[in-house]
């Protein structure tokens, strides 16, 4: 069962989104207009949202915009008029999940709904990707997976959580089958370079050969110690 979220001006499509969403089993929140919908989703944190695009006041874009800023990985499926494509286009290139044209098809619903069910469980297993732990002056940043441009999101949310616990020394830990592409190295040089104008001093363990010289290219390495492996890190701090 998931939390979902259903934003609509509409009162009858309220009423048959939350009809047809709990008949599927899901907790099902309303909000009349995108104000309250950013409101609810501030304080309940759904695992869907479904936003009308034409509302009065705060359209659909509007509200898809302050979701992914609040939080990126939201899924959120947007609900068109029927052959509204600009719209719908306009909400994908804003990384809306899917949209949905009104009015609305029950098999249409449920291949949005398990779109974003499949995307929330393959970001879920993706968290183990990149783990926090937090010791007495040091965070510790495990990666285990591979980080890519979707890692953005989790790296950042990570290195934020670090830096908010004050702490003054970062290790990240590059486990043996760790992988990382181009995306993710912009991401990981701007977090490094963020943590170092803390004042935080930054340690890496574990890289292999070739990673090494592709950070070494990318200037991280110029801003961090390094190490062979964690055992050594740990010993020199």
């Amino acid at each position: 069962m998931s939390k979902i979220l259903v934003i609509d001006d509409e009162k009858a499509t309220l009423s048959m989104f939350q009809m047809l969403l709990k008949a599927y089993g899901h907790e099902v929140l309303t909000a009349e207009n995108g104000e309250a919908g950013i409101s609810l989703f501030d304080t309940e944190k759904p695992d869907l949202v479904m936003t009308d695009i034409k509302m009065p006041g705060m359209d659909g874009l509007q509200v898809l915009g302050k979701i992914k800023s609040i939080s990126p990985d939201s899924e959120v499926i947007v609900i068109t008029g029927h052959g509204d494509m600009e719209l719908a286009i306009k909400a994908l290139n804003l990384d809306a999940t899917d949209f949905l044209n009104k009015p609305v098809k029950r098999e249409e619903l449920e291949k949005a709904l398990k779109l974003s069910a499949d995307r929330i469980e393959f970001a879920r297993s993706r968290q183990k990707d990149i783990v926090l732990t937090l010791e007495d002056d040091l965070a510790v940043i495990n990666v285990s997976g591979n980080l890519t441009s979707k890692s953005e999101g989790l790296l950042l949310d990570v290195f934020d959580e670090a830096l908010a616990t004050a702490k003054g020394n970062f290790l990240l830990v590059f486990e043996e089958k760790s992988s990382i592409n181009g995306a993710a190295m912009d991401s990981l040089f701007k977090l490094v370079e963020k943590a170092r104008t803390r004042g935080c001093g930054i340690h890496i363990a574990g890289l292999s050969e070739n990673f090494r010289s592709v950070l070494d290219s990318m200037g991280i390495t110029q801003m961090a110690s390094l190490y062979e492996t964690e055992a050594e890190a740990r010993g020199s701090l």
